[in-house]
């Protein structure tokens, strides 16, 4: 457990520093105040504190990966570590070279950052419940930020921060702050959510804020009447590399002949025109994975269907959507495609163990599950068979 100490003020009837480490869930963070210095040259966090304050510690360095997936050693191991240190004033410790008025917040753009699930879980859901007490007035400094991820999530991150991010690795300037914050805040282990006992806000909060920073119109999905000659928004969302529709036209013309509108589109990396797509949309279908993320824009009472591909991954489709959905007010559906419903037919014999039983595999590890399940596996959808979803996916919206 990693403990820190206040260096100001704090000593405590026992002599002992005030502990501002918490130990949360899935992530680390220290919440600290007074003389702060930060080191991009040597991802050091000084703490110019008194030699009383030094020898009241229990501790004098403490080491912290800012990035909230804490217990996931993969993703852990490609977030830079950083240094905090209780250091006395002198000579020896550098000095300022840019004085910040504003409380800031450091946190790591490294781990599973480029999947698009893992940004959010990991990331920007964390980084709103951190830093939206601030109500704009924080500067945030991000290590292993890189250029396109920024770019990316340049809306969230100038909603949550009037001011410019600093990408703060092996900088030669010294930033100095009198409130910092390293690391994410992220009491639940629950993917995609915020546990609204430990914070002031809901994943709720949360879809609200992404409403308004991307002027998001639709608040509500469509609610048909009898009579009514509006047709549901359904978004079929494509992929390139694996999990793909193999027959997205025969889906499209059997949506259609239901009555729904159809939009077919793929996430890239313009996620602000994404968001548009999505929350014009009242039924979204797509094959699990990290495009589904994006139900974070769709409106109250919109419909999530969650296509399971064969292999046994009805455990990652439950953690990472369907209790996340139901948690954002999106009613969810899913269908579990059949074996004759996988591209994995046509490269395995019928008798082979990926076929014939999908948890020989799984019994191999993580990496071989998703090697085969995750990465060689397209879906052809039985129209006939998947019709009874889309029908029931109307229901709910006369509900």
């Amino acid at each position: 457990m990693i403990t820190f100490f206040e260096d100001a003020d704090s000593v405590t009837k026992n002599n002992k520093m005030e502990p501002l480490c918490t130990i949360m869930g899935r992530s680390d963070f220290c919440e600290i105040k007074g003389d702060i210095r930060i080191d991009g040259n040597s991802y050091t966090v000084f703490i110019v504190s008194s030699e009383t304050d030094i020898l009241a510690a229990e501790n004098t360095s403490w080491r912290i990966r800012p990035y909230a997936r804490k217990g996931d050693q993969t993703a852990m191991g490609a977030v830079r570590e950083w240094t905090l240190k209780l250091v006395a004033g002198g000579s020896d410790i550098p000095q300022c070279t840019q004085n910040h008025s504003v409380p800031g917040i450091l946190f790591s753009a490294g781990g599973y950052a480029g999947n698009h699930f893992h940004a959010f879980t990991d990331i920007i859901v964390p980084l709103f419940s951190t830093a939206r007490p601030y109500n704009g007035e924080v500067q945030f400094l991000i290590t292993n930020g890189w250029s396109a991820w920024i770019a990316k999530f340049k809306t969230i991150l100038k909603a949550l921060s009037r001011y410019d991010l600093i990408n703060i690795d092996n900088r030669k300037d010294i930033h100095c702050f009198g409130s910092m914050t390293v690391g994410l805040k992220r009491p639940s282990y629950k993917e995609l959510s915020i546990d609204p006992s430990k914070s002031p806000y809901s994943i709720k909060d949360f879809r609200q804020f992404l409403r308004s920073s991307y002027s998001l119109k639709k608040t509500r999905a469509i609610k048909i009447r009898n009579g009514t000659k509006k047709r549901p928004r359904l978004l079929i969302i494509s992929r390139k590399r694996s999990r793909a529709f193999t027959n997205v036209g025969e889906i499209v013309n059997m949506a259609e002949r239901l009555g729904f509108r159809v939009v077919v589109a793929e996430p890239g990396m313009d996620v602000s025109g994404f968001s548009q797509i999505i929350n014009s949309c009242d039924v979204v279908m797509g094959v699990h994975g990290a495009g589904l993320t994006n139900i974070v824009f769709l409106p109250e009472k919109a419909v999530l269907i969650q296509v399971i591909p064969f292999g046994g991954a009805e455990w990652l489709s439950r953690t990472f959507f369907e209790e996340p959905a139901k948690d954002m007010n999106i009613r969810y559906l899913d269908y579990k495609i059949r074996v004759e419903e996988s591209t994995l037919i046509q490269q395995y014999p019928a008798d082979h163990a990926v076929l014939r039983d999908p948890s020989v595999i799984g019994k191999q590890g993580w990496l071989a599950f998703q090697s085969i399940y995750l990465q060689k596996q397209n879906v052809t959808i039985d129209v006939n068979r998947f019709r009874p979803t889309l029908v029931k996916a109307l229901e709910l919206l006369h509900q």
